[in-house]
């Protein structure tokens, strides 16, 4: 089947795309393999049985190819972040927005096209809360005769973030579902796999990177961490920022970044110190809640004769609800100044509220009353289950979602201060999008509430980047804060933190065709429905149309690990009506 596949692949890229500089073939199966931590062993879903998964490497341009072969007992999709999969949503890996899950004992062949990305990405499972395990990194070169904006490296370094916990996630994840309440916590966070040694039973595992004095190392700092922005420090080194989410950003000199859930960054790291062992650290930014403090930590251990320290010095971290140093790190990123096409005039603007939602709940299974749900503009994403949202669009199937999308919320209140009315702080259950003309220059801001006590939400958009012209705390002020964008060299990014109680601007060029998903990158806050769709038209040029779909297309059915949400008894007909395109 995968030669046939292949043939498939290789044919139609030619007749569509024309020249690539290379194609890319790798084979991920999807398996339940043991892995302990803390002491702890337990099964877990991982992609050819690595935590982390195995790391893509490519160059811009390319297109890679991705066997995937589902040999676990759960369902699965896997969404290669950041990629702006041009003209080509098939692949793009979302459960029940641009594809079904693929079901335990099937398989689906899934395309990475290679565009304008160049940086570091990553992928990872967009079904339920498998991404916990089920990730890896994307590492995209430049094309072999062009060269990087900064000093060449001398070794390209992924480093990911990640967390674990002693229960099963599948667990965890239905129990938060019924429970209508914040998740169970983890157990500790992990760099590459590994808690490091200042957790208990993990000090032999430890990751290590050894360094040589005087060579340069670009690290691929990807936050894989489920609901937690991240400070990551190298004990006694500064590094230089010089780019994020697959692109490239102005040189930043820094002793510190703040990364967001899905973000990545890239750190050009200077091995200039005397020859020693020295602690890299990730430890949480948190304004409330439980959670663990004990940073993830490994060891840069440079190359030479030396005698090692018998613990390395653990680098001092901003407090950990120190929001002036998470907002203040990510307010300095900003693009090199070439190539910038940041649109000056917009055709449409949105205003969307991010809103932690209470429920009535007469579920014995919620914890009280009450269950906390999540919606953006008043409006909670119920996705479909019997067809995915692409394919209802592409073969104009009736009744799976509605074109309307609010532009604004429902009501407008002072949404930063003060505590909400009833009829301002209730939500309702849709399948809504917002369709897009080809070529619409677009304009989102994303205003944060206090509903819920009010945090961060790190917002990700599929299939674009866009650039961040402006944020600010309180209440977004129409007339007062655009005259204050940047639009001259804001930073082009494709996850972004909506401050706290604030609200963060982004604009985008709809160029790319298809059905593309919004969301917020904590898994709570998606899992409660804080996401909405995008529907960009077809242009009138052939190459401004979406590409049909592969023959391998999974189908809907064999519901096998996302458990409906829990809730009472829930109005789910918004989103059936007659009229959808």
């Amino acid at each position: 089947m995968f030669l046939h596949m292949k043939f498939f692949i290789l044919c139609f890229l030619g007749l569509v795309f024309g020249e690539v500089n290379a194609v890319r073939f790798y084979k991920f199966e999807v398996v339940n393999s043991a892995h302990t931590r803390l002491c702890t062993k337990k099964t877990i879903l991982t992609v050819n049985g690595q935590f982390p998964g195995p790391t893509v490497y490519a160059r811009r341009g390319d297109l890679v190819t991705f066997d995937i072969i589902n040999r676990s007992d759960q369902n699965i999709t896997i969404h290669w972040h950041g990629v702006k999969m041009r003209r080509y949503p098939w692949s793009d890996g979302t459960d029940y927005v641009t594809q079904c899950p693929i079901q335990p004992g099937k398989s689906f062949t899934q395309r990475m096209i290679l565009s304008d990305e160049e940086g570091t990405l990553w992928w990872h499972a967009h079904s339920a809360w498998s991404r916990n395990s089920v990730h890896g990194a994307i590492v995209i070169l430049p094309p072999a005769r062009e060269t990087y904006p900064f000093p060449k490296p001398h070794a390209h370094v992924p480093i990911i973030i990640g967390e674990w916990w002693n229960s099963m996630i599948e667990i965890v994840y239905k129990g938060f579902l019924v429970g209508g309440t914040d998740p169970q916590t983890s157990n500790a966070f992990l760099i590459n796999g590994q808690p490091g040694d200042l957790y208990p039973c993990s000090k032999q595992d430890t990751y290590k990177l050894q360094v040589e004095s005087g060579k340069r190392y670009l690290i691929k700092l990807i936050n894989g961490v489920m609901d937690n922005i991240m400070f990551f420090k190298i004990g006694n080194h500064n590094f230089t920022v010089v780019g994020t989410d697959g692109a490239y950003t102005k040189p930043l000199r820094t002793d510190y970044v703040a990364i967001s859930p899905g973000q990545t960054l890239d750190l050009l790291l200077e091995a200039n110190q005397p020859p020693s062992h020295y602690y890299m650290a990730a430890r949480i930014y948190a304004t409330g809640g439980e959670f663990v403090t004990i940073p993830a930590t490994g060891i840069i251990e440079y190359v030479g004769n030396y005698t090692p320290p018998p613990s390395p010095l653990l680098p001092s971290f901003p407090q950990v609800n120190d929001s002036a140093a998470s907002i203040g790190f990510t307010d300095q990123l900003k693009s090199p100044g070439s190539n910038v096409d940041v649109p000056k005039k917009v055709d449409e603007t949105f205003f969307y509220t991010l809103s932690v939602n209470q429920f009535p709940c007469t579920n014995p299974s919620c914890s009280g009353s009450t269950r906390l749900l999540a919606s953006v503009n008043n409006v909670t994403l119920i996705l479909p289950k019997t067809v995915d949202i692409l394919t209802a669009y592409y073969r104009g199937i009736r009744g799976i979602y509605t074109p309307d999308f609010p532009n604004f919320p429902a009501s407008f209140f002072n949404y930063t201060q003060g505590t909400p009315l009833k009829e301002e702080s209730r939500s309702e259950f849709g399948t809504a999008v917002r369709i897009l003309e080809y070529n619409t220059t677009v304009e989102v801001v994303f205003q944060g509430t206090n509903l819920g006590g009010g945090v961060e939400h790190p917002m990700h958009l599929h299939g674009y980047s866009f650039y961040v012209v402006g944020s600010g705390l309180g209440n977004y002020d129409r007339i007062r804060d655009p005259p204050n964008y940047n639009l001259v060299d804001p930073p082009l990014m494709e996850n972004i933190a909506v401050p706290m109680n604030g609200w963060t601007a982004i604009r985008f060029k709809a160029n790319n065709p298809g059905v593309w998903y919004m969301h917020c990158h904590f898994e709570r806050h998606v899992s409660w429905g804080m996401a909405m769709v995008f529907v960009v038209k077809d242009g009138e040029r052939p190459n401004e149309k979406m590409l049909p779909p592969p023959p391998d297309m999974p189908r809907c059915g064999g519901e096998v690990s996302s458990p409906p949400l829990v809730i009472g008894e829930p109005d789910t007909t918004m989103g059936k009506r007659e009229d959808a395109e």
